[in-house]
């Protein structure tokens, strides 16, 4: 029987791996009866953190245990995506956390549950920790892989002591350069040049693999930095691209978070998409996936860069093309497909801000999690120490009646540094809303302004933060962040979203380019200050997934005027000067 491609290239994978042995190591003793349940694989891009996964992987499934990986570029970051992926690889029709524990544990023997590119996961870490992995039955491990190392709270969290370990992973040895050099039949002579300059990352020693026979050896960038290296080495790779049609797609394609068939058809009308696919995924620096191709995101991002600078113009128009594709395919697409197209527009956002909330590149400073009941004095020191008497006592009112809609803000030592309330529509009573002065505006605009019967809004009461109060900081960050998670869980439901802050100023210009409307009316001094409130509505269901491709374009291309309308009923959007 003739093999197939996917058994040539896992081949190839096992001949080129070479070290890892601690780590490996390590990863092992998951599989004995008295091993850690949770190991944090962690490392900076292309270290080779995937490679040692699929490794252990096959040694893992050699020794009978089953394993399941899941990358989480491909899951919807909530509950439901979780739990709907893992339901479809273990063929379970199950929705709950408990039922597809319980399909975990009927599987027999140990089973490893791995979650590859675990940073883009950084809403659920609370969630996993606190709620999904306590519940998974004693033959189950779990195994997330990412660029962070965990956060504070999981050593923080009381019971898990042993149960977690971190595994770090750094560069190859120079003899494990060598070795990894010589598996991919260089010379020796080539072999000394490139572990030089390569520092031993994996990543590096494949691009300059593939660059060597073509680049003269004064190209190299002895002695330079990993990054300025990696730079350097993606520019002598590109050069070295054997022909002009192959380099101009790989080009078009560093503009987007994965390349599709459909996207290539729009980029480059003048080549067949299916030729295009293939010169791509025939590179070394990229890689097949589910839903289509990625070029690692190291090599990506220097070849944005570069086009960027060099021909700013055709940069932009690969942006808008590629945008124009996604948002139409987005406009019919359901379920988790939606999600994707979310997170291809989101990737595309030039805004700092907006984009390091989706795809991190650096560790989380705060974990933001449910309080818990001793969390009591800490939040109520924090907000006298920011609200007079009057705002504490109508604050202190729901924690004491919904303490679960209470959200904790830990540093990196576990430290409660801030909070936030969060209350949903749809769990209230009108009266508590009556009771709270603040709260009691909002149901007023509530009633002048109906939502549909099935819609919800979340009303976000406050956020204090231990040092700046409500101003913006990292722990407003943190809470900004959490919501976005609150926001994804609720669609489709969610209709509007409202906050209230004392300092207006601060947030007007991020409220505007966010699409919330300050609420002028609705102003409520209390203890002689004022509290401004402002609202965000998504318009009726049918206009939602309009709204958010709309909002997205503002954001990824600065569009500049938005404007609302009225109409008897309903919100609608009219906007006005898109690109």
């Amino acid at each position: 029987m003739p093999q197939r491609m996917s058994d040539i290239l896992a081949a190839r994978a096992h001949r080129t791996f070479v070290g890892r042995d601690t780590e490996l190591g390590t990863l092992e003793t998951m599989l004995m009866p008295k091993g850690p349940r949770v190991l944090h694989v962690h490392g900076i891009a292309g270290i080779g953190k995937s490679a040692l996964l699929a490794r252990f992987a096959t040694i893992a499934r050699a020794g009978g245990a089953t394993v399941i990986l899941l990358d989480c570029r491909h899951v919807e970051p909530t509950e439901q995506g979780v739990l709907g992926s893992l339901a479809e690889a273990i063929g379970d029709t199950g929705s709950r956390a408990g039922d597809i524990a319980d399909r975990l544990g009927e599987l027999g023997g140990a089973v490893v549950l791995a979650f590859d590119t675990f940073e883009v996961f950084r809403l659920l870490d609370t969630w996993l920790r606190q709620v999904f992995i306590p519940l998974l039955p004693e033959n189950v491990r779990v195994v997330l892989v990412g660029r962070q190392p965990p956060t504070s709270a999981w050593y923080a969290s009381p019971g898990w002591g042993w149960l977690m370990r971190a595994v770090p992973v750094s560069s190859l040895t120079d003899t494990e350069a060598e070795n990894f050099l010589q598996g991919l039949g260089l010379e020796q002579a080539d072999i000394s040049l490139i572990a030089r300059c390569t520092h031993g990352h994996p990543l590096a020693l494949k691009l300059a693999a593939a660059a060597v026979r073509e680049a003269s050896p004064e190209q190299w960038p002895t002695g330079a930095p990993l990054q300025r290296a990696l730079d350097e080495l993606t520019q002598i790779f590109l050069e070295d691209v054997g022909d002009e049609v192959t380099r101009r797609v790989l080009e078009g394609a560093a503009v987007v978070r994965r390349v599709t068939l459909s996207l290539l058809q729009a980029l480059f009308p003048d080549v067949p998409p299916q030729d295009a696919w293939e010169r791509l995924r025939r590179l070394p620096i990229v890689v097949g996936a589910s839903d289509g191709l990625l070029i690692h995101d190291a090599v990506r991002e220097a070849i944005a860069r570069s086009l960027h600078a060099s021909d700013p113009a055709r940069y932009l128009e690969y942006r808008r093309t590629a945008w124009r594709q996604l948002a139409t395919e987005a406009g019919v697409a359901g379920g988790g497909d939606l999600w994707r197209y979310t997170a291809d527009m989101l990737f595309m956002i030039e805004n700092p801000v907006v984009r390091e909330a989706f795809f991190p590149s650096g560790s989380p400073t705060f974990a933001v999690e449910p309080a818990q009941a001793d969390d009591g004095p800490a939040l109520e020191d924090i907000t006298h120490t920011w609200e007079g008497s009057e705002a504490a006592v109508a604050l202190m009112a729901w924690w004491r009646r919904l303490p679960q809609a209470f959200s904790s803000v830990r540093d990196g030592e576990g430290r409660m540094v801030g909070f936030y309330g969060k209350l949903r529509s749809d769990e209230l009573q009108p009266a508590w809303l009556l009771d709270d002065p603040i709260a009691g505006q909002w149901y007023s605009h509530l009633k002048q302004h109906p939502m549909p019967r099935d819609a919800i809004a979340l009303f976000c009461r406050r956020w204090l933060s231990i040092d700046d109060g409500d101003s913006p900081g990292d722990v407003q960050a943190a809470v900004w962040l959490d919501l976005k998670r609150a926001y994804m869980e609720l669609r489709p439901r969610l209709r509007r979203v409202y906050l209230t802050v004392r300092d207006m100023g601060a947030y007007a210009a991020v409220a505007r380019r966010l699409g919330f409307e300050v609420l002028e009316d609705h102003t409520v001094v209390l203890d002689g200050r004022r509290y401004h409130s402002a609202v965000l509505d998504f318009g009726p269901a049918r206009w939602t997934a309009g709204w958010r491709i709309s909002r997205l374009q503002s954001l990824a291309f600065g569009a500049r005027t938005n404007c609302w309308t009225w109409r008897p009923g309903n919100w609608c959007l009219k906007r006005v000067g898109w690109l």
